[in-house]
């Protein structure tokens, strides 16, 4: 017996694969796929609302530099992805409560194996669009400090949006069995980086910050806080800070396309706050104003 789906209506979505519009059950990638073989592609979330694509322009940067970092060949154009991601939304009719999860991998290789010399077809473009509410509700998140390290730059470099996930995987893992929503991450001098889905912001004494992003990813909603928060005169900043100032925050709020702007009620057992606080309050009611009056336009 098939388990139940979140959502009901995604059991009959269409799905572009690889150049098509096919049904649920029959959008697959081959054995040989650089995504099957190694976790050898680059993805992006996008959220719908009111029959616009929000920030799809800075998500399609994010995309096509991250593919050329990683030296994929045969990569679609722009123009072509953003046409995937429009044609499928308007198949699907979904012009609102949708979430887009778009992954280009390099592709089909001719025999399997780690080595990009085996990939001669060119990638391969996903485009999963669902009905999917923002993943967190309005109670506020509960947060432990995961023992498993964000990947510094040496290693691999988080402005590279990867699908090599095994990290955030493996802190989920600990959240789940701590039986918190999700793990907060440190970089590997003890630092916080970000959570295992989204990055992170703290406020104190009325000033919002927010780790560099060295070891976290650049967040596209990250990105839009903190013009939202220098455009209402909300003091913010950029730096290093650590596990303790987070335990000793007036405010903790999380920043992601899949959950939006959620608020921290407890981290590692600290209660942060019993309710949202005022300036995270405010910064979801910007940030509520600028989703539901930008983006593209998906097609009648």
């Amino acid at each position: 017996m098939n388990p139940p789906l979140p959502d009901p209506r995604n059991a009959s979505i269409l799905v572009h694969v690889g150049g098509r519009l096919v049904p649920r059950a029959e959008a697959k990638v081959s054995v040989f796929d650089s995504s099957v073989q190694g976790g050898d592609a680059v993805w992006e979330g996008l959220r719908v609302y009111g029959g616009r694509v929000f920030a799809l322009d800075a998500h399609l940067d994010r995309l096509m530099d991250s593919a050329k970092a990683l030296a994929f060949e045969g990569v679609p154009t722009r123009d072509d992805v953003r046409r995937a991601v429009l044609d499928t939304l308007k198949a699907n009719g979904m012009r609102d409560g949708a979430h887009v999860r778009l992954t280009l991998t390099r592709g089909e290789k001719v025999t399997s194996g780690m080595n990009p010399k085996f990939n001669r077809s060119g990638t391969c473009l996903i485009v999963l669009a669902e009905w999917k509410a923002p993943v967190y509700g309005s109670g506020g998140l509960t947060l432990v400090t995961s023992s498993v390290r964000r990947n510094p730059p040496m290693c691999v470099d988080s402005k590279i949006h990867h699908n090599n996930l095994i990290n955030n995987i493996l802190a989920k893992i600990e959240a789940n069995v701590a039986g918190a929503d999700d793990a907060l991450m440190l970089d590997v001098e003890g630092y916080v980086a970000e959570t295992n889905a989204t990055n992170v912001f703290l406020v104190k004494r009325g000033v919002l910050r927010t780790p560099f992003a060295d070891h976290c990813l650049p967040g596209i909603t990250r990105r839009v806080v903190l013009e939202l928060a220098r455009e209402a005169s909300i003091p913010c900043e950029e730096r290093r800070l650590s596990l303790a100032e987070f335990h000793a925050a007036d405010e903790v709020f999380t920043t992601g396309t899949m959950g939006e702007i959620s608020w921290v009620r407890t981290l590692d057992g600290r209660e942060i706050g019993a309710s949202i606080g005022p300036v995270t309050r405010r910064v979801a009611e910007l940030y509520a104003r600028r989703v539901a009056s930008e983006g593209e336009p998906i097609p009648a």
